[in-house]
């Protein structure tokens, strides 16, 4: 078969434009507030990925899990490429984590951040600013679950454009989450996040069950009976006080699955799990995804 020299250019082109799509940026050119150095982990950055075509001018910022200590590729990439093809336009975020030294507020600052920055540059990334939802993870879940309960509405009088922004996600995304600090915490996230002898104060600031309100955006949320590192408690807790308040959710406890999966459309799984077509059905009815 003959590749003409325009089909290769045409090939390499799209791969180059793919590949700048995926480059990360810095949330904070100059640096992040309370950054510890300038190493690669004391720059939290976003990632786009967009749609090849058919996007629905929504998008949703990934936070990985990794119980604030790492992050995890098939709880970021995995799923921004999973959603580019529903025609949802994605951020991976890469926030500051605990095993470099980080604890609260570096981490909902670099959430906080992401969100803005998404609706700062909404006309760059033909994304509309009333549908920027938030998906996390385990740790990535709570970080999350936190921005979904510890938003603001921006600082309208702020020399940063992106800061003028507000951080409330319009929609949460939540996989087996953590979501709180206390009785059914995961033990390595709330010392990577709180450090080892938090004040009671904090513990329920960051117990984000306590913290929804009516104004709470609504959410889908996941996680599966098997799961021994972040009990299904956690998911349950915060699907109960959405209800309290009167906030929409999806909620489904799956008896398979354990804990960290991602999408688990690879080996040793055997077959895909259910949950990507419940998100994806829910993400349809919230008008995100096609």
């Amino acid at each position: 078969m003959k590749v003409t020299i325009a089909a290769l250019y045409l090939f390499v082109s799209l791969m180059t434009t793919r590949a700048e799509m995926q480059t990360a940026i810095p949330l904070w050119p100059e640096g992040a507030p309370g950054a510890l150095g300038k190493a690669d982990y004391d720059i939290p950055t976003i990632t786009p990925y967009l749609c090849e075509s058919n996007a629905t001018g929504a998008a949703v910022v990934i936070c990985p899990g990794g119980g604030y200590a790492g992050l995890a590729a098939h709880e970021g990439n995995d799923y921004a490429l999973w959603l580019n093809q529903h025609g949802v336009t994605c951020f991976v975020l890469k926030y500051r984590l605990g095993s470099h030294g980080y604890r609260h507020p570096a981490m909902i600052n670099d959430a906080a951040r992401a969100v803005r920055w998404v609706r700062a540059h909404a006309e760059e990334y033909q994304v509309d600013t009333h549908r920027v939802g938030i998906m996390g993870s385990s740790a990535g879940g709570h970080l999350a679950s936190t921005l979904l309960t510890h938003y603001d509405a921006g600082n309208t009088n702020s020399a940063d454009v992106i800061e003028r922004q507000s951080s409330r996600p319009d929609l949460g995304v939540l996989c087996y989450a953590v979501i709180t600090m206390g009785h059914f915490t995961h033990r390595g996230s709330r010392e990577n996040l709180l450090g080892k002898n938090p004040s009671p104060e904090l513990v329920k600031l960051l117990s984000n069950e306590q913290q929804v309100t009516p104004d709470t955006p609504p959410c889908f949320l996941w996680t599966t009976y098997e799961d021994n590192v972040v009990p299904m408690e956690n998911t349950m807790m915060f699907a109960e006080a959405l209800r309290k308040n009167h906030v929409p959710f999806a909620l489904h406890i799956y008896e398979k699955g354990g804990h960290g999966m991602g999408l688990a459309d690879k080996p040793p799984f055997a077959h895909p799990h259910p949950w990507a077509n419940d998100c994806l059905f829910w993400l349809k009815l919230h008008n995100f995804a096609n």
